[in-house]
């Protein structure tokens, strides 16, 4: 089942977001930023405040020789710099590569190499992990601080103050915007290349699942280096028109209720440890949140004992969204429609998605397959940086394939089983991790878990869980079996795990998804490679 008949993407032949979006709705006296900095200051900023900052920014850019096509490295905290740094970068037509403020000197001197980066925007907290790499990129020729001064360095702010606004360039579809770079939990990070098309086609996921609207105030709570950060922080809510919150704090549970509700955010967007972690609240239900009327996730799929506290709790359906790096909102549940618990939702309108078998011929009904898109629409990455043997890996045929397996039942839903490289074969069956990791979430002692395949000479591997116990809850013999007896209730009896270990956190992306590659590993590495690939 596919949403693309009724559906035109009707990208227009020249379009610039900074130019055609924010200075468009710069013409209005409306708010279109909150920022919350880390004392819990509160700083309003006009769409016209925004739109002449990010002018002066491109001027200053400019003015320091960053042209049409170069390549920049922007690695700054949730700030509204940020944001005025990105709008430049988009008006000058230069390619963004967007950097979390927590690589370290190995992680930034791979972009800037790779990614052949002509200049480096930084914050001054990050200035010295960044100077540790500038004997291996000879190619970096220009280092801008924001927010102080050091040695080696031009302060951009004070060039910024004295620059007068300059609109940008005519930027065309087909002209590249941005080189985001993967997690690499097994490889080096691949280089996702976007292209201009993309900056409008993000409107489309904001106004039809993210449900932006002017008078919204939208908090997506994504870090800066993460294509979620240009989905539903720069581009998406802006399309639609409507203010955005960035806070420049970290995550803890009852502080980010607190500010949901002070702030009176109406649209919501965090990743789905973060509702995990709040719906572990024993008084999640005590916070009155009546301005927020919509709320979805992204990233992982949440379990469905996740949206049920949160429903019980203020009335909403957390919508789940499917998409990646390489594109965007594939599969989605959106307002309106029937939501099924732990389904991905169906697929969005202007993307041809099915589950495919390893011939490419669409899977029937209830068989496990792997979710793929026909074609090339806008908000598909047009390849790898330099890679193109990755690109061509993703395709088979003329499908895009995400490297993610999935069933769809009768009536069209899909639902996630795993990424390819996740699912456990064991014996006779395949399991997918996420249903065990669900009904591990399901009893009172259990924060987090994590499912992956473990060596067994036997079954090939074994289902092995690593779990993280809430506090007042100890490891045990005794909360071993009482965890498998649970998963035995609550999921298919042969899907149990048969081995339990705790552990302290589990190992974690910087984007918070959860490296099921490095448990893996550590399997392997204990009990040796004794498990063939699809053993039955």
């Amino acid at each position: 089942m596919t949403q693309t008949d009724a559906f035109r993407w009707d990208v227009p032949p020249q379009f610039n977001f900074a130019r055609d979006v924010i200075d468009a709705l710069a013409g209005s006296d409306r708010r279109g930023l909150l920022f919350v900095d880390t004392a819990g200051n509160r700083h309003d900023f006009t769409f016209a405040q925004i739109a002449a900052a990010s002018q002066r920014w491109a001027a200053a850019l400019r003015d320091q020789g960053v042209r049409h096509g170069e390549h920049v490295i922007v690695v700054l905290p949730k700030t509204p710099q940020w944001l005025f740094a990105m709008l430049a970068l988009l008006r000058l037509g230069a390619v963004a590569i967007p950097g979390a403020e927590q690589l370290r000197a190995k992680d930034l001197l791979y972009r800037a190499v790779h990614g052949e980066a002509t200049t480096v925007i930084a914050p001054l907290a990050n200035a010295e992990e960044i100077d540790a790499i500038r004997s291996g990129a000879p190619n970096v020729a220009r280092y801008l601080l924001v927010g102080g001064e050091r040695a080696g360095w031009t302060s951009i702010e004070p060039l910024v103050a004295a620059a007068r606004p300059f609109a940008g360039n005519p930027t065309t579809p087909e002209d590249d915007a941005y080189i985001v770079y993967t997690s690499g939990t097994t490889k080096d990070p691949k280089g996702v290349e976007h292209r201009v098309a993309y900056t409008y086609a993000k409107r489309a996921q904001a106004a039809n699942w993210f449900d932006c609207r002017p008078a919204d105030l939208v908090w997506c709570t994504s870090g800066t280096g993460w294509a979620k950060s240009l989905w539903n922080v720069l581009l998406g809510p802006w399309s639609c028109g409507s203010c955005i919150v960035v806070h420049e704090g970290g995550f803890a549970p009852e502080e980010r209720m607190n500010l949901i509700r002070d702030l009176g955010v109406t649209v919501l967007c965090q990743a789905p440890t973060e509702y995990r972690l709040e719906a572990k609240l024993p008084n999640l239900a005590a916070w009155s949140l009546p301005r927020l009327r919509h709320c979805v996730s992204a990233g992982e799929p949440l379990n469905p004992e996740v949206l049920a506290r949160w429903r019980d709790a203020f009335g909403l359906t957390i919508l789940d969204g499917y998409g990646q790096t390489e594109n965007s909102l594939l599969v989605a549940n959106v307002p309106g429609m029937d939501v099924r618990p732990g389904s991905m939702g169906k697929p969005t309108p202007g993307h041809d998605v099915t589950v495919v078998d390893a011939e490419g011929v669409p899977c029937p009904p209830g068989e496990v397959g792997d979710i793929a898109l026909r074609g090339a629409p806008p908000t598909l990455f047009t390849g790898y940086y330099k890679n193109a043997e990755e690109t061509l890996a993703s395709r088979r045929g003329e499908w895009y394939l995400t490297g993610d397996r999935a069933q769809i039942d009768d009536d069209g839903y899909f639902w996630f089983v795993g990424r390819a490289d996740d699912v456990i074969s064991s014996g006779a069956y395949r399991i997918g991790p996420f249903e065990v990791e669900s009904a591990l979430l399901e009893h009172p002692a259990v924060l987090e878990s994590a499912v992956v395949g473990s060596p067994d000479a036997d079954r090939g591997n074994v289902v092995k869980a690593f779990v993280v116990l809430r506090a007042g809850h100890e490891p045990s013999a005794a909360l071993v079996a009482e965890l498998q007896s649970h998963c035995k209730r609550v999921t298919a009896p042969y899907k149990y795990p048969r081995e339990i270990e705790f552990i302290a956190e589990l190992p974690k992306t910087r984007s918070g998804k959860i490296r099921r590659v490095e448990l893996r590993q550590a399997e392997l590495q204990k009990k040796g490679a004794t498990a063939a690939s699809g053993f039955v």
